[in-house]
């Protein structure tokens, strides 16, 4: 009787199988469903506005300084180009939005023709960020 009880004890064993495969498919699930943030890249000295609302979730941020300079993803670009750059981040994401982050000293000029680009690069939901008025 003394060998079937240690041949018993030493079959007896825990199955980490099925555990890992769960915690390997909550990794995935976590991975697929978070959201990246892509800013612009540099810091905008933004106009307050009394009226403005936060907005849930913007994928695509466009930069406007002072002097003109259009930012997106940290890297300068001009406003030809901003169409194209558009245009590779909706391929990414389609159902994007815009976000454009203009500096309250830059020129009206500039920032009607980023949302020109932004336009004709086929995205309809174009925001202008603005802090809280006090």
């Amino acid at each position: 009787m003394a060998r079937r009880r240690v041949r018993q004890e030493e079959e007896a064993s825990i199955d980490m199988t099925p555990m890992l495969d769960i915690v390997f498919i909550m990794l995935i699930f976590f991975i697929v469903t978070t959201s990246f943030v892509k800013e612009s890249g540099i810091d905008v000295n933004r106009p307050t506005a009394a009226t403005a609302t936060k907005k849930k979730a913007a994928n695509i941020f466009i930069a406007i300084k002072e002097n003109g300079e259009i930012y997106m993803e940290k890297r300068q670009v001009d406003v030809e180009r901003v169409r194209a750059n558009v245009e590779k981040m909706l391929a990414e994401t389609p159902e994007a939005s815009v976000v454009i982050q203009a500096d309250k000293n830059s020129k009206h000029g500039v920032v009607v023709q980023v949302m020109d680009q932004v336009k004709a690069a086929g995205v309809d939901k174009i925001s202008v960020a603005a802090d809280p008025g006090s």
